[in-house]
């Protein structure tokens, strides 16, 4: 009897260890907010403009269309005004918008304004509608006291379509990007100091525990006069649900419409899957279309869950995505991918 009484009293002591173990796991894990995550190695100085709000107890909405107009602002990089045009000579530019209540605001086929995510915003918060286009949008955005901009391609460009004229192909290259490895902190540029890409994904959560995302893009270089791709629609190249979490894209848009992407991610994230295990069953899922065709393009999910994990996961390697919280700060981080 008295060992029976010994063990019990053990054991009753060790049971409440068991909670306090979970309650400084959970700690631990949100000790992570505010955290801003965004793709590729421009997302350094992008999650660095972000940060400024973030770190004073701005909400994360306001946080994530500071870092894109970073980007946009950027006139001789590869996102914004500073883009590849179309075939036809034409800088389109393509952004979504979406806070931790729903709301959401996009622009589509939008010319010669410089802050497209910043339309977006206005069109969310100021109309009955999500999604502007083309010469609407533009007068949207006049409207609102945007400017006429941009009449003329960015130095690198114009180097970029003349090379493209010669021979007039349209085959997109597997990361243009220019990624560099793991961890670095210098995010790779190119002689004229611009970055090589066309999309700038970020989601971001606050001080509060609210998420919001943005995503801004000049599209493909060299595509139809006229294709949109998957950057300016929600739940393609962004969505959120402020109870689960975030999730964002950059790649070839068409085969992220085709599996309503990041609303694929979010929903596996409601399963309970991690950050990246969603990302991966996204990427998956496009491989399976076509396993073939899928060698021949990029595409990559990022996401953040309303722990403040986060993750991200690609069809092809080179898929890099940069982090910055209290915990992180300027880190780039490589995703895992399917074809290794």
């Amino acid at each position: 009897m008295s060992k029976r009484r010994t063990f019990i009293q053990q054991l009753a002591m060790l049971v409440p260890v068991i909670p306090v173990w979970k309650i400084l796991e959970f700690k631990d894990k949100s000790a992570t907010k505010p955290i801003t995550i965004a793709t590729w190695d421009s997302g350094v100085e992008v999650n660095e403009a972000a940060w400024t709000v973030l770190s004073d107890g701005g909400k994360a909405i306001d946080a994530v269309e500071k870092g894109a107009n970073f980007i946009e602002n950027t006139i001789n990089c590869c996102v914004g005004l500073g883009g590849n045009p179309d075939r036809d000579g034409f800088v389109t530019l393509d952004a979504c918008i979406m806070d931790d209540k729903y709301n959401c605001g996009s622009v589509a086929f939008l010319q010669n304004i410089r802050n497209p995510i910043s339309v977006a915003r206005k069109i969310m918060e100021t109309t009955p509608h999500v999604m502007l286009v083309g010469d609407g949008a533009k007068k949207f955005a006049l409207s609102q006291g945007f400017k006429i901009e941009g009449k003329r391609l960015s130095k690198q460009a114009q180097k970029e379509y003349k090379n493209w004229l010669k021979t007039s192909q349209y085959k997109p290259t597997v990361n243009i990007e220019q990624t560099q490895s793991s961890k670095s902190k210098v995010p790779a540029r190119l002689q004229d100091g611009s970055y090589n890409h066309d999309t700038m994904g970020i989601v971001a959560m606050d001080q509060n525990g609210d998420l919001s995302g943005a995503c801004t893009t000049s599209g493909m270089g060299f595509k139809m006069h006229g294709r949109v791709g998957d950057s300016p629609i929600i739940g393609a190249g962004l969505y959120v649900d402020n109870a689960i979490g975030a999730a964002t894209s950059s790649g070839q848009g068409e085969e992220v419409i085709r599996i309503c992407g990041t609303h694929t991610v979010v929903e596996m994230m409601r399963l309970g899957k991690s950050p990246e295990e969603a990302c991966r069953i996204a990427v998956e899922r496009i491989v399976l279309i076509n396993p073939e065709k899928a060698r021949l393009f990029q595409v990559g999910f990022l996401a953040l869950n309303k722990q403040g994990e986060y993750g991200a996961y690609a069809i092809q390697p080179g898929f890099n995505y940069a982090v910055k919280s209290n915990k992180d700060d300027g880190v780039i981080f490589k995703s895992d991918s399917y074809f290794k």
